[in-house]
């Protein structure tokens, strides 16, 4: 009978903390379950309770009490959290709960996936109670990937532990190791059907191994040294055969699982030479149809229609070329041009096609088809093929083309051809007269960063590029054209620059000089730095966008269906709409591209500073006061000579310096970050004016600060002026008062006449004359002493006046500062003065 009283309060106590979902209660209403559970979990004693519970014989008790803990740790973590780690063995009896039947061992599954989440110490807790061991068995159990949502949720919790703790992943690999990891990528059966819940299991497995890849922080020495064992023992494992496998050769597979594939595989091969190279040796394919992996991935990057594919194949060759000269000296040799015959062949049906021939042929497709994204997505692998390598850079250099037109004749070098293709992006339209491409696309920048990257400290890629002058004229239109994007107007002003400062040329026309002067007339200069500071404010430069990369959500179930099927990249639904770049190059923009046009940048100001503060070449010319005149003699000659020399000298020197000064004065102009384009000074006029109002602001702060002590001066002897008055106005009320007593003497003595005359009558005394001359007496000696001090008050308000006309003149408010003058409220009444009297 007692069980079925525990079982109706247990499930009482769940349904009290289970959400109303179907009422709409407004924002600040009060939430019912919410206020449940936090008094539920603020008795610790509760939680001991409920986990002492979990060691019943009875089902259901067990049942309820499972999701009534899942129920608190919904609505208040951070409380049962803190109770399961005081209470003795809280962890071990939870963990007990996945030997138990299907039912209960599910609940104990999914409240130990939401109690993970972010308590790194009950993570440790349930790595050493055996929580690996446990997981991969329930995995096994239930068919591996082929199972249900039980292995989504094993493989969830396995993540919880090994995302932020480098220990947990150690104790995983030295215990229990990989291969119970790998054997879950495994693809099984012959139809190779995908469900959606097949592809949610791949996803996370490919999630535990991207954080067993990435995991841990990256400048702590332990976290780098744990990350490169574990792509040792991975590969070791043959991971990459079943990674190839769901990225490359089941295209069968979904789109999102072709992607994350991709993804392990860049990671795996980055910054590890053993793994790079056992990808460089690995092929594909059935015999006779067997080829190069990477060849096959630049297939599918060329073909595929899906723009998360591509910058996902992408990726692995940026992880394939980062820092490795070997592997990209080895790609470059292979880029042989084929005669234009071979290049109408299509190249995803030739498996004999070597790399180097199918980037080429992906190069000028547009050639024969007029579509750039093949082109631009060749040139995305052929910038890393060169990125810092100079070798590569001068290999790609001397690649020609054989023209598309034959009566032509010439061929055209590579890097002609692909400014052609920048030139063909902005200007290509449609028979309506539209833009082919939409405002938004990433042709321009893509092709861009190809050729920024290529110019880089590769003066002969400069010179190349400024063979044909059309480009230098091109791309000054490109900077000042409002209708480009704010990171292609951006990236054509670097290119610029690089011809600046990578320019060893000296022939006239062509040198560094020659493009300063350029910029400096066509575009001008604080325009020129404005367009840098607009793309280094921009989007996909901001530390806003880095930030959004690190913090890639974890696979749950609330998030699991939408990550599942992954939708395209749509240009009409970008997040960062305000300059209209793609939402593609996000991810092609990585924060090593950003970092890097960041110090070019640097680069390119200190420059423009260096050549407007030197002179631009030596030309001798001969001017005619340097000739000697007829019958001059040759003292004279000297002393005009050394006259006309130190003038030069002094108008030298005073042009360097206002270059200099003028050259400063644009790159802070241009760095302080202005949104509006200025024209650009032509002499020190505004200079001259700048310093003569910063003298005068200089004057009226010293101005100020003498009204301000003046002003103090002033109030100070208001305030002795006021005292004054005061003591004046008691003066005042101490002779009135004298006078009221003298007046009361008065009445006295008239009172004790009148009692003489009720009595004998005095004939001798006139009483009416002594008391008229009485009166008199004390009148003309108070009309003395109140002429007197009338005198004094007149004086003194005559200051007052004085002084009340100044501080109007200051702006001081006077009847603030006489406020309280004349009041009586301080002064005797003059029935206390007849009291004291009496």
């Amino acid at each position: 009978m007692l069980k079925w009283f525990v079982r109706g309060a247990l499930e009482t106590l769940v349904s009290a903390l289970t959400p109303i979902s179907h009422a709409k209660l407004p924002a600040n209403a009060v939430q019912p379950a919410l206020m449940n559970a936090d008094l539920l979990s603020s008795e610790g004693k509760s939680i001991e309770l409920l986990l002492s519970l979990l060691g019943e014989d009875d089902f259901y008790i067990r049942y309820y009490t499972l999701q009534l803990l899942t129920a608190l740790l919904t609505n208040s973590p951070i409380r049962l959290q803190e109770a399961i780690l005081t209470i003795h063995q809280g962890t071990t009896r939870l963990m007990d709960m996945l030997m138990d039947r299907e039912v209960i061992r599910n609940e104990a599954l999914l409240l130990l996936t939401y109690l993970t989440r972010e308590a790194e110490e009950i993570q440790k807790i349930l790595v050493f109670e055996g929580a690996f061991e446990k997981i991969f068995s329930i995995i096994k159990e239930e068919g591996g990937s082929e199972g249900g949502v039980v292995v989504q949720d094993c493989l969830e919790l396995l993540n919880n532990l090994v995302r932020s703790v480098p220990s947990n992943q150690v104790l995983l690999r030295e215990t229990i190791g990989f291969d119970s990891l790998i054997s879950i990528l495994k693809l099984r059966g012959t139809t190779y059907s995908f469900t959606q819940q097949k592809t949610i299991n791949l996803l996370s497995v490919l999630e535990t191994i991207s954080l067993l890849l990435n995991g841990g922080s990256e400048t702590d020495p332990a976290s780098n040294s744990n990350r490169l064992t574990n792509k040792t023992v991975l590969v070791q494992g043959n991971i990459l055969d079943h990674l190839l496998m769901l990225g490359v050769e089941s295209q069968w597979a979904p789109v999102s699982v072709r992607c994350a594939a991709f993804q392990c595989i860049g990671d795996l091969i980055s910054g590890h030479r053993q793994n790079l190279d056992a990808l460089a040796s690995k092929s594909l394919g059935d015999e006779p149809e067997i080829e190069p992996a990477l060849n096959s991935i630049l297939r599918i990057i060329l073909r595929t229609s899906s723009m998360q594919e591509f910058i996902a194949a992408d990726y692995v060759f940026k992880s394939f070329c980062e820092q490795n000269s070997d592997n990209q000296k080895m790609l470059a040799s292979t880029l042989i041009p084929q005669p234009m015959s071979m290049t109408n062949a299509r190249f995803e049906e030739d498996v004999n096609m070597s790399f180097g021939s199918m980037l080429l042929h992906g190069l000028v497709t547009s050639e024969l088809d007029g579509d750039l994204e093949t082109s631009c997505r060749a040139a995305s692998v052929l910038s890393h093929v060169m990125k810092d390598n100079i070798q590569c850079k001068e290999k790609v250099l001397q690649i020609k083309l054989e023209s598309s037109m034959p009566s032509l004749g010439s061929q055209e070098p590579l890097l002609h051809r692909m400014v052609k293709y920048l030139a063909l992006a902005t200007s290509k339209k449609r028979k309506d007269g539209k833009s082919t491409t939409p405002r938004n696309s990433y042709f321009q920048p893509i092709i861009l960063k190809l050729l920024v990257t290529w110019l880089c400290d590769c003066p002969p890629a400069v010179q190349s590029f400024l063979d044909s002058h059309p480009h230098l004229t091109y791309l000054i239109e490109l900077v000042s054209n409002g209708e480009s994007t704010v990171c292609a107007r951006g990236l054509a002003a670097v290119l610029l620059g690089e011809c600046v400062i990578y320019n060893k040329s000296s022939e006239s026309g062509k040198d560094a000089f020659a493009i300063v002067d350029a910029i400096s007339q066509k575009i001008g200069l604080t325009s020129y730095f404005l367009k840098l500071d607009e793309m280094q404010k921009s989007f996909l430069f901001s530390s806003e966008k880095a930030t959004q990369a690190q913090s890639r959500k974890p696979l749950t179930r609330s998030n699991a269906n939408s990550m599942a099927e992954m939708e395209d990249i749509d240009e009409k639904e970008s997040t960062f709409n305000e300059n209209d770049d793609h939402p593609m190059l996000a991810s092609m923009f990585d924060p090593q591209f950003v970092s890097f046009i960041k110090n070019l940048e640097v680069g390119i100001r200190d420059s423009i500073v260096r050549i407007y503060s030197h002179q631009k070449s030596n030309v001798s010319v001969v001017p005619a006061e340097l000739e000697q005149r007829k019958d001059e003699r040759d003292g004279d000659y000297i002393k005009r000579l050394r006259s006309f020399m130190e003038k030069q000298c002094s108008e030298i020197q005073d042009l360097l310096n206002r270059n200099a000064i003028l050259a400063e004065d644009l790159a802070s102009i241009g760095g302080g970050g202005s949104t509006r384009s200025e024209p650009r000074p032509n002499s020190g006029t505004d200079r001259v004016q700048i310093q003569k109002l910063s003298r005068d602001l200089q004057e009226a702060a010293r101005q100020l600060e003498m009204l301000k002590t003046e002003n103090m001066n002033i109030q100070s002897e208001a305030l002795s002026y006021k005292n004054v008055s005061e003591k004046m106005e008691t003066d005042l009320k101490s002779l009135s008062d004298a006078y009221n007593s003298l007046e009361q003497a008065n009445y006295h003595l008239e009172m004790e006449v009148r009692a003489l005359k009720s009595g004998e009558a005095i004939p001798s005394l006139d009483i009416e004359k002594i008391k008229a001359a009485a009166r008199e007496e004390a009148q003309k000696e108070s009309e003395g002493e109140l002429n007197d001090l009338l005198v004094c008050l007149g004086q003194e308000q005559s200051k007052v006046d004085k002084l009340t006309a100044r501080l109007v003149e200051l702006g001081e408010d006077v009847d603030v500062l006489l406020e309280g003058i004349g009041d009586d409220t301080g002064l005797p009444d003059d029935d206390d003065d007849d009291d004291k009297e009496e």
